[in-house]
């Protein structure tokens, strides 16, 4: 190579900005969806991480006030029929249909049991599909991110490859730019993909957790009111 040559290569801008300007619009339009989805999923991300730990907070707290001691009734008049906690509005559907299957002597309908834990089940599904909304656009963009990438590094190097044809010229000031626009794809690609992968497989565990830990708990009240049933 000679320094003219090399003078030129040295003065090719390969910054972000100008590796996207150059382009072509097939590969921008590439560009722009992976940087949608990488904004997308972060947002996922962040949301569910304070959602999660706000759902572990609650449940610790209304944990605490369930074990306290207080009667059961007490306990749920204190948070009303509607309350704001997820383990409170898995308490609150079962304590509602317990309260519903009382006939006004006193008595007890026959198969209240079976309809407060589909009470309780109910509510833990409601609360499973919020906690795990948004989780299935993680593992979408942490599948087909990288192929998306690799789409626009194929199209961007059959494009350079072009240009090298038409110029009739395999100098680096020819092939640098088109090589370097097509390779940009591919790490926005794996930017995108990285994360997306990586939050989806610890959100999925953390959201597996605390529904697991729903399900315990609306286990546990069912055996309570069992006792009383049996009582």
């Amino acid at each position: 190579m000679d320094a003219q040559t090399l003078a030129v290569a040295q003065e090719i801008d390969l910054s972000m900005w100008a590796l996207f300007a150059r382009a072509t619009l097939t590969v921008k339009l590439v560009m722009v969806l992976l940087l949608v989805a990488s904004v997308w999923a972060w947002a996922i991300i962040l949301e569910k991480a304070v959602t999660y730990r706000r759902a572990r907070r609650e449940a610790v707290i209304f944990d605490r006030a369930f074990w306290s001691g207080e009667p059961l009734d007490e306990l749920f008049d204190g948070i009303g029929p509607q309350p704001k906690g997820r383990a409170q509005r898995i308490f609150a559907a079962g304590m509602t249909e317990w309260r519903r299957s009382h006939r006004d002597d006193g008595g007890l309908i026959a198969g209240a049991h079976a309809r407060i834990d589909r009470s309780m089940d109910v509510a833990i599904q409601k609360e499973a599909e919020v906690l795990q909304k948004g989780l299935p656009v993680l593992a979408t963009v942490g599948s087909t991110a990288p192929f998306v990438g690799l789409f626009g590094t194929v199209w961007g190097i059959m494009h350079a490859f072009v240009e090298i044809a038409n110029q009739q010229d395999t100098s680096l000031v020819v092939v640098a730019p088109g090589i370097a626009e097509a390779l940009f794809a591919t790490a926005l690609g794996l930017v995108a993909a990285i994360p997306a992968v990586i939050f989806y497989n610890k959100l999925s565990g953390d959201s597996d957790r605390i529904i697991a830990g729903y399900e315990a708990f609306a286990d546990e009240f069912s055996t309570i009111l069992s006792r009383q049933l049996d009582a």
